[in-house]
């Protein structure tokens, strides 16, 4: 089995302002960065709109269908903004990763990592916020939770910013095992180790501005030793490669060595699980940095796809 691929070039469709971080040219640099890797490449599906159901409210989605403008953009907040064509990136962003989860829990693909934008990690319920609308990963671990039957999932998230909307919407969800390192002090000012969920399923590991890979390696280490115990069928990985030493929004100091050694990390813990690894893009701001950190980690991701 090879890696698969999903994408859409409806991505290009969500225009952020001038000047935005989270730009059009973001996709083309991980895109380009994998051009010539063997994988097995799909066009990402618009989701239907019951996927986002799972997670956000139909009053949430009419809100956001509302506030479409016809031409430019809108703001939603300071960060946060709409184009014409950003609730369909969102929406196949969801029908990417949705679609992932079927292709390695059907045996279609060994692993898979889906490249689309918007990111989705800091949407929350009823909120857009952090450049982010649908919360992808949260909705992608409930389809495999509802939809698959699984018994339980465990969601990583490495991207520097915490993922408050994913613990928001999987706080009350026993069944789904959330963890993450990220700067800490840093937006969006969530994610202390004090927050462990409902069910104490929630693992979070403030990381201290300037520290380096070697501290975020032996956090992986000790988060992936209670994911252990937790007995996932299936792993999904927030991805995002802003703790780069050269990315503009943070101050943590990884390198491309550091991202594949996490991974392997994380695919070597799963293996052991008996749980695919579906990884979705979240951040990641250094245009090159983001290539090449991208790169290494669909790398170790094709080596535990063999």
């Amino acid at each position: 089995m090879t890696t698969a691929l999903f994408t859409h070039p409806a991505a290009d469709g969500h225009v952020t302002p001038p000047g935005h971080p989270e730009q059009v040219a973001r996709l083309a640099a991980v895109l380009d960065a994998l051009a010539d890797l063997d994988l097995d490449r799909h066009e990402a599906p618009l989701a239907d709109e019951s996927e986002v159901l799972r997670c956000h409210p139909a009053r949430y989605l009419e809100q956001l269908r509302a506030g479409l403008p016809d031409s430019g953009s809108a703001t939603l907040d300071a960060d946060t903004h709409l184009s014409p064509g950003s609730l369909d990136a969102a929406l196949r962003a969801v029908g990417g990763a949705n679609a992932a989860v079927d292709a390695v829990l059907s045996g279609a693909a060994g692993n898979a990592f889906v490249a689309m934008r918007p990111p989705g990690h800091h949407a929350e319920t009823a909120t857009a916020m952090g450049f982010c609308l649908f919360g992808t990963v949260a909705i992608a671990a409930r389809r495999a939770l509802d939809h698959h039957g699984l018994s339980r999932v465990a969601v990583l998230d490495f991207d520097v910013h915490h993922g408050n909307g994913t613990q928001d919407l999987l706080w009350d969800e026993a069944r789904a095992f959330f963890a993450s390192t990220h700067q800490m002090p840093l937006y969006p000012g969530t994610g202390a180790a004090t927050a462990r969920g409902a069910h104490g399923q929630i693992l979070n590991v403030p990381l201290p501005p300037g520290s380096d890979g070697a501290t975020a390696r032996q956090a992986w280490d000790a988060i992936l030793r209670r994911m252990e115990a937790h007995h996932p069928e299936l792993v999904l990985i927030s991805a995002g490669f802003d703790a780069h030493a050269d990315d503009p929004l943070a101050e943590l100091n990884w390198h491309e060595g550091d991202f594949a050694a996490i991974t392997r990390a994380i695919c070597t813990a799963a293996v052991a699980a008996g749980a695919p690894v579906v990884s979705c893009l979240e951040g990641g701001y250094d245009l090159p940095a983001l290539g090449r950190s991208a790169r290494a980690h669909v790398q170790i991701l094709q080596e535990f796809s063999r």
